[in-house]
């Protein structure tokens, strides 16, 4: 069986021999031997600062680091280091290399680096000088003010079998800047931490260091609304501005163990952020993104980069902080390591992983009581998993309610624990009480996607579809990947749509959503009842007799008995369009 692909973002590093033809013509065993000894040299430099050669062909290394500055410093190291080798051999028979350095997406089998960003490492490599290094925008961008580095601007530059052209830089060293007696580490808190250092104005106009120093403000602000994150204020984080710093300098000095750095350039009338997010103690990237803009109003445009940063930022820090809770042993547990645990059982959506991630909820309430994301993982397993059994969900709503309501006792903040109280609320049916939490969640966390889809649900079933429906596109928006998006979100839209007789677009949503997931019972029933409604009587007949079929329990609770949660005459209305798609219960 063929090894499994994964994709990484990474910074690639392609060497390559220049003249090393005309070498092998003058003296066959002289080059291998001087070859080899180069070669010990690159492979002790790339594996000191954890980077990782992925093939070696000939002359040619191709090599990955999880950090630009690890990659860049490595690069610039490694060509010093060979030049001081050279210094005693005659012109002729001195071994240069070219150095291509790119970041970006790849994919890894059995070891090796595949995609698009290897070949542009290599297409760097070919435009490097002997003996110099040749780096992307990208790099350059990423890179910053923490090498002391010089970069010059080669242009735009069409390549081989790469279709837009590449942006080039060729990187000299001045020296890597290291502290000299650093401080000693701050312990890490016990959830996951981030430092936001001040943005890089790489633009020639020295307006846009307000903006630069706008964003990485506004980052803080929005990042310090997640009670589930610990974020470095502004005072601490701006002592790094101007200064050439690494991350895990950074990391260490301010205890933290994620730290998101980036840069801006303007040019004419548009402007360019990236952003990274990295593990400091690794130096891994864990995130990265670009933004390109017209700069218009840079106010508006400001908001906007800065809500999209921290939309990318938080599932990133969760994604990571998952990983590293499944790693460690469970006997070695705490119980913010138990409660990410449990997130990732729960995730998955099976009754036996739902099983286990209510193990290790109730291990992170027993290993700390007044850690209110452990009830708050509780009271969603539970949900999770009286669904399959729609009765279940109704006996279920005491316990939910109970651990919500406890959860924001212990931390009025926690804006998951309010949309999990407005979701048991909401379920039976007390529509003031429901909203209530979920405004009070939406004003701690204005960019958490649950407070946004229950507020969209209460709207909904409320008797307000149409605003409601404008909740839930707020929450896909807020997270497009969430795994729940064609089940719950996608249903809800068509449902949303059905009860604001928009029966046409109501059909569409729903088909969406069982393309994506077809053993999902409750989508069959509003795409039954909107095509009834829309005339579509043969397509319709089917709908309910799967629905039925894949949910015989839940036709029987929604349609015939009925739910606290929904008004009698949105029930009636759904009702009226099962019957005209050919239900005849």
């Amino acid at each position: 069986m063929a090894e499994r692909a994964e994709r990484q973002l990474t910074t690639i590093l392609a060497a390559d021999v220049a003249e090393y033809s005309r070498l092998m013509r003058a003296n066959e065993d002289g080059t291998l031997a001087l070859l080899t000894a180069c070669r010990t040299i690159l492979d002790a430099l790339i594996a000191k600062h954890r980077g990782r050669i992925a093939n070696t062909a000939g002359d040619s290394v191709l090599a990955e680091f999880p950090s630009v500055a690890e990659g860049l410093s490595r690069a610039l190291a490694i060509q010093e280091a060979i030049a001081e080798h050279n210094e005693p051999l005659s012109p002729d028979r001195q071994m240069r290399f070219r150095i291509g350095l790119h970041l970006g997406d790849v994919l890894i089998r059995a070891g090796d680096l595949f995609g698009d960003a290897v070949n542009i490492a290599a297409r760097l490599q070919a435009l490097a000088e002997p003996g110099g290094v040749c780096v992307s925008a990208a790099v350059r961008e990423h890179a910053g003010t923490r090498l002391a580095a010089i970069f010059t601007d080669a242009g735009s530059q069409l390549v081989k079998n790469i279709a837009e052209p590449v942006h080039v830089f060729h990187a000299i060293a001045t020296g890597v800047v290291q502290p000299s007696n650093p401080p000693p580490a701050l312990s890490l808190p016990d959830k996951p931490s981030v430092a936001v250092l001040p943005f890089t104005n790489m633009s020639v106009d020295p307006e846009q260091e307000f903006f630069a120093d706008g964003i990485g403000e506004d980052v803080i602000t929005a990042l310090s609304r997640y009670p589930s994150l610990f974020v470095i204020p502004r005072n601490s984080c701006f002592t790094y501005k101007g200064r050439s710093v690494d991350v895990k300098q950074v990391g260490r000095e301010l205890g933290v163990r994620y730290v998101l750095e980036g840069s801006l350039r303007k040019s004419g009338d548009r402007i360019r952020v990236t952003a990274q997010l990295v593990e400091a103690e690794s130096g891994k990237h864990v995130w990265a993104e670009r933004y390109d803009h017209d700069l218009a109003d840079i106010f508006a445009l400001q908001d906007e980069i800065t809500e999209a940063v921290t939309i990318a930022i938080v599932p990133a820090i969760a994604d990571a902080e998952q990983q590293r809770a499944m790693r460690r042993p469970p006997r070695s547990l705490d119980a913010w390591a138990a409660y990410q645990r449990g997130l990732w059982h729960v995730s998955r959506f099976t009754s036996d992983d739902n099983s286990l991630a209510q193990n290790f909820f109730q291990r992170a309430i027993d290993l700390d009581p007044t850690f209110s994301g452990g009830y708050v993982g509780l009271g969603m397993a539970q949900l999770h998993a009286s669904e399959p059994h729609p009765r279940g969900l109704l006996d279920t709503l005491s316990s939910v309610e109970t651990l919500a309501r406890r959860a924001v006792a212990l931390d009025g903040a926690d804006a998951e624990a309010r949309s999990l109280l407005s979701n048991a609320l909401l379920a039976r049916g007390d529509y003031e009480g429901a909203l209530a939490e979920a405004e009070r969640a939406q004003a701690t966390t204005p960019n958490l996607a649950f407070a946004h889809y229950i507020f969209g649900l209460t709207l909904i079933f409320s008797g307000r579809p149409k605003r409601g429906l404008v909740a839930l596109e707020r929450s896909i928006r807020l997270d497009p990947r969430h795994p729940r998006l064609a089940r719950d979100r996608l249903m809800q839209v068509a449902l949303a749509l059905y009860l604001s007789r928009k029966y046409s677009a109501a059909i569409e949503a729903a088909k969406r959503a069982i393309r994506s997931y077809p053993d999902y019972p409750n989508t069959y029933r509003w795409l039954a009842a909107a095509l009834g409604q829309f005339g579509r009587i043969e397509e319709a007949k089917e709908a309910p007799e799967k629905a039925i079929a894949i949910g015989p329990a839940s036709f029987e609770m929604y349609v015939r008995t009925g739910v606290p949660f929904m008004r009698p005459e949105d029930h009636a209305h759904m009702i009226e369009g099962l019957r005209k798609a050919g239900w005849e219960g």
